[in-house]
């Protein structure tokens, strides 16, 4: 059994992010880990992915006022029980029923942002979308930034695994490496942060940038302005690989 084929490979990661890969198949895939990249990629891109389901959404307090009304609704007074019914646009416009269009206008915004294919905006997948993934390492070895952008997309996005030391007055860029029996040069793809996440402009889609890039790369360079360098200046900090997921 391959289990670097990538559709096996991807199910694999998948099960193994999300937790429910177990028991001798689970031992199996933690060895690959630990010799494969590209298993340790995989895991990556698909933690990335679930991290969107952790994220908190922020309890709504009612106010003093809300309880005060709920609590007279619920509980009337014998006085007020008595009365009749209510016109319909009343109770339409009751703060228990705007309360209610309210929570649910700020569920469907949550949902929608979150996780569009639950309404049918973006199709449902059990694998990754086509595109360019790159997990870059630092000179011992420790993965350091994971960048990905769809295999058409014109942002790439970044997020940095470490904290990169970047000295003041000096920028990281990230450079394209492409194939050496292409004989390309690198060319700089764009600046990168020393920490947490960010989203690249490219400056055409992936599939044109990164086709015959095997490699990526970071350097630390001189804070010039809003023009990226023409060439790297100094040896890489961070470099990896840069594979096509499809």
């Amino acid at each position: 059994m391959n289990l670097l084929d990538p559709r096996r490979l991807d199910a694999l990661a998948r099960e193994y992010a999300i937790g429910t890969l177990a028991g001798g198949a689970r031992r199996r895939f933690e060895r690959l880990l630990r010799d494969s990249r590209a298993a340790e990629l995989a895991v990556l891109v698909w933690q990335e992915r679930l991290a969107t389901l952790a994220r908190p959404v922020p309890p709504l307090e009612p106010s003093e006022r809300v309880w005060a009304q709920l609590e007279q609704r619920l509980f009337p007074a014998p006085a007020a029980a008595g009365r009749g019914a209510e016109r319909w646009w009343q109770r339409l416009l009751s703060g228990r029923s705007l309360g209610g269009a309210l929570a649910g206008m700020l569920i469907a915004v949550v949902v929608l942002r979150e996780q569009p294919a639950w309404v049918g905006l973006e199709p449902a997948r059990e694998t990754l979308p086509a595109s360019y993934v790159g997990l870059l390492h630092d000179q011992t070895g420790r993965p350091t930034l994971l960048a990905s952008s769809r295999r058409h997309g014109r942002v790439l996005t970044v997020k940095m695994l470490q904290p990169l030391a970047v000295p003041a007055g000096s920028v990281a860029v990230l450079w394209a490496l492409p194939n050496a029996k292409d004989g390309g040069a690198p060319f700089a793809v764009g600046r990168v942060p020393a920490q947490g996440s960010a989203s690249v402009a490219l400056a055409d889609t992936s599939e044109k940038l990164f086709f015959n890039v095997a490699r990526l790369g970071v350097s630390i360079e001189p804070a010039t302005g809003a023009a990226l360098p023409a060439g790297p200046s100094g040896a890489f900090v961070l470099s990896g690989d840069c594979v096509k997921l499809w």
